[in-house]
């Protein structure tokens, strides 16, 4: 039974949403977060929380073998699309490098269990619905800096006979129902973009690229709420450690939305003056990719509580009002 668990990057949007359901769960959290875009008032009061770097050996160490650590759920991470093509450095240092020390330093401690956030990133793409056997083919420095870190997971895993759940995010979006753990970053985030222009006299939902081969001509994703993936992880990490075996997984709904469609859902709790505004392509943004989740569905027995774009919409749209006017 897992009982003690570390949550790296557990300050940040998606950690502290799994700190919250873990420690309802009655687990021992440990949060590792070096707050450079994490937050310290999103880290739920129960866990206990240290303030470093991933890259610090010697502490992430102690900090496994004073707690007992018997399970790690990495999410430490960068993540904006645009910032990994500008600043590749930056995210191979973060992405690669952090996790080969964390790894490492889960050698010859009590670790049997490594749940690691991938993403939807390290597919080719082309493929309209991915399996975790389509072709892995990165487009962004992002996706490229997460397929080299999965493969360094794999090899020491086996190595060190540790059960690992590699989870291949599809797009994050919502807060918690209680409203109170959301997104803080002002990263490229469509939803926190659109969440935060609702608010605003004259709110412009910007569609970056319009005449791609989809539907309506807008990119397609396939978003889904972060309480469900809060919800896969506690999920999965208990499967890995009851049966023994490790796995990978893509995380989604299986279902396309597009961006405009996005967009006329945030239109609807916008002020007459909102307006939806086309903007030229972005490099690095894939056209079209959905999740295939049956492999998901099948391990975990899983369904989905928020696989709503309307539920979606609303979370994000009440976070941003808490954030604004508390």
């Amino acid at each position: 039974m897992t009982k003690n668990i570390l949550i790296t990057g557990g300050a940040g949007y998606i950690g502290s949403h799994i700190s919250e359901l873990l420690i309802k769960d009655k687990k021992k959290v440990v949060v590792v977060d070096n707050l450079s875009t994490g937050y310290k008032r999103l880290i739920n009061k129960k866990a206990k929380f240290y303030k470093t770097n991933v890259n610090n050996f010697k502490k992430i160490k102690s900090i496994l073998i004073d707690n007992n650590i018997d399970s790690v759920i990495h999410l430490a991470a960068s993540l904006i699309i645009g910032e990994g093509e500008r600043n590749p450095k930056k995210y191979y240092k973060n992405n690669v490098f952090n996790t080969k020390v964390l790894i490492k330093a889960c050698s010859n401690t009590l670790v049997k269990n490594f749940i690691f956030s991938s993403t939807a990133a390290v597919y080719k793409d082309g493929n309209k619905k991915v399996s975790e056997k389509s072709k892995l083919k990165p487009k962004s420095i992002y996706g490229k800096s997460k397929l080299a870190a999965e493969k360094i997971i794999i090899r020491n895993c086996k190595r060190n006979n540790i059960n690992y759940g590699i989870l291949r995010y599809f797009n994050i979006v919502g807060s918690s129902p209680s409203g109170k753990i959301g997104l803080i970053n002002k990263g490229d985030h469509l939803f926190k973009n659109y969440s935060m222009e609702t608010f605003k006299k004259k709110p412009l939902f910007k569609i970056y690229g319009t005449n791609y081969s989809t539907n309506d001509g807008t990119c397609v994703r396939d978003f889904i709420h972060v309480s469900d993936i809060a919800e896969i992880h506690s999920r999965v990490l208990k499967k890995i450690d009851k049966i023994n075996k490790s796995k990978i997984l893509n995380c989604g709904y299986s279902k396309g939305i597009s961006v405009k469609e996005v967009a006329k859902k945030f239109l609807k709790y916008s002020n007459k003056n909102a307006k939806i505004v086309e903007a030229p392509r972005r490099k690095g943004d894939l056209v079209e990719i959905i999740a295939a989740t049956k492999n998901l569905n099948n391990f975990i027995q899983w369904k989905p509580k928020y696989n709503n774009l309307n539920k979606m919409v609303k979370s994000s749209v009440k976070w941003e009002k808490y954030q604004n006017f508390e």
